[in-house]
């Protein structure tokens, strides 16, 4: 019976991808959970931007129509709308991924009458996110939000609360102490047989009219189910098949009870929105507006400093620098609304400090004193940038002074990886003493320039005497709304020809080119040039620092087609930005196609398979008259370039789907038009943050409450499309909790293998405490590498605890592939 189970459960497999078990996530008819989980947000977050506004005895008019452009500037907070469209598309895909890594386990969705403890989940989950939120840990908060939206939006089309003629959300379901009552227990009936594709009413009158809740049960791998119980319905749910056939589900207007499907959706946006204004009555107006990113500012400014003694003249400099951004930005929608400070040298790095007081950063950045390192060419660099990269806010900034190579080299992957999941742009400004032409020839100091490269940064290499010079780079990119207009690494270099298109949005044109001694000439849109050789000369200033080449366009006539021309021995970059309302940001996403299309987000590079696609998900900002009109996957060191399928999903959002990927890394450059006003505008954006595919992967699903003093449990797999071996394994976690994980794992060619991690809290660890564990498998010959990045939560005084175990989904899928492979 189990082989017979696993060979259904197989075809299945070959058809369907998680996701058929809610609210669909892709449809042009049918309410998604990313649109249900939209709406609530810029509905509540309408309504707190409102009592703010009152308490402040300030003026607030409701937009006509509800966007994260129009909904910022009416917060008072213009600046903050294309991180607001940022957080609401994090938290909405979050709430999709549940159905990609819980697609067995029932009370994420409500299945199998699973009423308490579904509700387990969403309160244990809403506990969770007011600790974290508390702790200012947004980035974790907003991944458990978007989770427990997914299970409480489930029960109003998987259960038959909209049926027994409720149109108000079940506010039971977001209070722990109140007792969910009426439930049909496991022998009462509650359905019967559709009359064929009619399911209209397949609920019993009994049921219906002593108010009994129910839901319905599901499986993709066995036709039981208890006597006479509903079933979820669709294609997909065999236990549909079983007397009483059909389903009750209203994931959409094709399901069996697809007439309910709009007042299920509605019941669900209700209910979403109770969940975040109960959100906002525990933690407050502010941190709730901080949650959404909503703030009156949000640039981060992130320091990483080697302290050792040899650094006396950079911490003077970085004393300098930050004091100067914090006095000149105070007040303007440039000021940074956090800070944060990772020190390193050797053996020591840490401790990570992030506050939103500029003074008190004022006040640790003084209190630095070199000592230690004397002669020592090598301190923990890397060590101090995971810490930076695993507590700073996704996207950000992040600024790394050393004069002195990594002694901790075994960290790239796990760096990489974090820079990878986090698109954080990292900024190395180097004063080793030692020539630069000698230090680029050095393989150990070349992480560096690899670890910018990959993240679409710099690596500014100068004197201590000229390092004041450099650190404009902070200046710069501390600037809200800052844009990439244009960025490729040349390594091998080449004489190269680039063309850069300006378009009227953007302001303070900036041309940074990094390498050794490059000539290059830059031509504006008027047809005038200037050289390298020029200092000052018809289009602007170029300022010449070590390896750093800066230009600065005079601010007249910058619109229209640039051409920057490079010619060098040495390997160089060229990355151009600005600041404009337009940009985009991405995710990789694993697309499935039935019983519905939708995707999940990946948090790991994208698999390579054969004749496989690699899909992102594009979100553009700007406003609703901006549209794309191309998109692809440009290879950062070379000229392959692939023009992907543009689908486009709304709000903003698209569907790109590449036939394949570049070789080596490669990043995402657009192109589109704004049509506001009389004229169409013409512009380009590229992605900072780079892609790389891999042979491998790496799935670790986290399961279950994590407490103070508790050990947690974390199973995880990797799987490889080549030649198997010895796979070589690290894990780490950014608050250097106690492990234990297997070093390696032996997989056969094309096979995979499973693993444990296994994690300490100490007992006493302060409750919504985030924890970045990350999760590297490296191939034996040491060329590739894949990850799994997860965050979790130690929270204290959360409901009943749940299994630690594997979800049923990974041991279903272990299972099956386990014993297929025997047939």
């Amino acid at each position: 019976m189990m082989i017979a189970n696993l060979l259904i459960f197989a075809a299945v497999l070959l058809l369907v991808q998680p996701g058929a078990l809610a609210f669909q996530v892709i449809s042009r008819t049918s309410l998604t959970h990313q649109q249900i989980t939209k709406s609530a947000i810029l509905q509540t977050t309408a309504e707190v931007c409102k009592a703010r506004a009152e308490q402040q005895g300030q003026n607030f008019v409701m937009p006509d129509l509800l966007t994260a452009e129009s909904l910022a500037a009416a917060c008072s907070s213009p600046q903050s709308a294309n991180n607001f469209r940022s957080v609401i598309n994090d938290v909405a895909n979050r709430n999709a991924w549940v159905d990609g890594r819980h697609v067995f386990d029932e009370e994420y969705h409500f299945d199998d009458e699973s009423f308490l403890r579904g509700r387990d989940v969403i309160t244990s989950g809403v506990d969770t996110v007011k600790a974290n939120t508390e702790q200012q840990n947004f980035e974790t908060a907003r991944e458990r939000l978007g989770e427990t939206m997914h299970t409480l939006q489930d029960f109003y089309s998987h259960s038959n609360w909209i049926e027994l003629g409720n149109q108000s959300p079940y506010t039971t379901l977001i209070r722990p102490n109140l007792p969910i009552n009426n439930i049909a227990d496991r022998n009462t009936p509650t359905c019967r047989s559709c009359v064929g594709d009619n399911c209209d009413n397949n609920i019993l009158d009994t049921i219906i009219a002593e108010k009994k809740l129910t839901s319905g049960y599901f499986s993709l791998t066995s036709f039981s189910k208890p006597s006479g119980k509903c079933s979820h319905g669709g294609t997909f749910d065999l236990t549909s098949r079983t007397e009483p056939t059909g389903g009750i589900n209203k994931d959409g207007f094709g399901s069996e009870h697809g007439s309910l499907h709009l007042q299920a959706a509605n019941a669900a946006i209700s209910a979403t929105s109770e969940l975040l204004e109960d959100l906002r009555a525990s933690v407050g107006n502010n941190d709730f507006l901080r949650l959404m990113g909503i703030s009156q500012t949000f640039n981060v400014l992130c320091i990483v400093i080697d302290t050792s003694e040899s650094m006396a003249d950079d911490i003077a400099e970085v004393r300098r620098i930050t004091s100067f951004i914090i006095d000149s930005t105070k007040g303007t929608t440039d000021e940074p609304s956090d800070y944060i400070l990772v020190p390193f040298n050797d053996p020591e790095f840490g401790p990570l400090t992030r506050t939103t007081d500029a003074e008190e950063f004022k006040r640790l950045i003084n209190a630095i004193s070199p000592a230690g390192g004397g002669t020592d060419t090598a301190e923990m660099s890397l060590s101090g940038l995971w810490l930076a990269l695993a507590g700073a806010p996704l996207r950000s900034q992040i600024f790394l002074f050393t004069d002195a190579e990594p002694k901790d080299a075994e960290l790239k992957s796990t760096v990489l990886a974090l820079i990878e999941s986090t698109k954080s742009t990292v900024n190395f400004l180097l004063t080793n003493a030692r020539s630069t032409r000698r230090r680029l020839s050095n393989s150990l100091n070349q992480i560096y320039q690899e670890l910018a490269e990959a993240s679409g940064g710099q690596a500014i290499e100068v004197t201590k005497d000229t390092l004041s010079q450099a650190t404009s780079i902070i200046e710069d990119t501390s600037s809200s709304a800052l844009v990439t207009l244009f960025f490729v690494v040349r390594s091998p270099p080449k004489a190269e020809h680039f063309s850069i298109l300006v378009d009227s949005s953007v302001t303070n044109l900036t041309i940074y080119i990094t390498g050794i001694s490059p000539t290059f000439t830059v031509t504006s849109p008027s047809g005038l040039s200037q050289s390298s050789t020029e200092a000052n000369g018809s289009l602007g200033t170029i300022q010449t620092v070590g390896n750093f080449h800066t230009m600065r366009p005079n601010n007249q006539n910058q619109t229209g087609l640039w051409q920057i021309s490079v010619n060098s021995t040495q390997p160089y970059s060229v990355k151009v930005t600005g600041q404009s309302t337009i940009d985009f940001f991405f995710d990789v996403v694993e697309v499935f196609l039935v019983p519905h299309r939708g995707y999940t987000v990946l948090a790991s590079r994208p698999q390579t398979t054969a004749g496989g696609n690699v899909s992102v998900v594009l979100s553009v900002t700007g406003g609703d008259s901006v549209k794309l009109t191309e998109a692809a996957a440009v290879e950062t060191m070379g000229t392959e370039t692939i023009v992907g399928s543009l689908e486009e999903l709304g709000n903003g959002e698209y569907l790109v789907t590449f036939g394949t990927a570049p070789r080596g890394s490669f990043g995402i450059h657009v192109t589109g038009q704004d049509n506001t006003g009389s004229s169409q505008i013409s512009f380009q954006r590229y992605s900072s943050a780079q892609l790389r595919t891999s042979n491998v992967s790496v799935t670790a699903v986290a399961n279950g409450i994590w407490t103070p003093g508790m050990t947690f449990s974390l199973p995880f797999t990797v799987e490889t499309s080549q030649s198997g071996g010895s796979f070589s394994i690290t894990v780490r976690n950014n608050r250097l909790y106690n492990m234990t994980f297997p070093s390696s794992l032996v997989i056969g060619n094309g096979g995979r293998a499973n693993g444990t991690v296994t994690l300490t809290a100490p007992s006493d660890t302060p409750s919504g405490t985030d924890v970045t564990l990350t999760i590297v498998a490296t191939d034996p010959g040491a060329s590739d590498f894949n990850y799994a990045v997860l965050h979790l939560s130690v929270v204290a005084g959360v409901g009943p605890a749940m299994s630690l175990s594997l979800s049923l989904w990974f041991i279903m899928m272990v299972l099956f592939l386990d014993q297929i492979s025997h047939l």
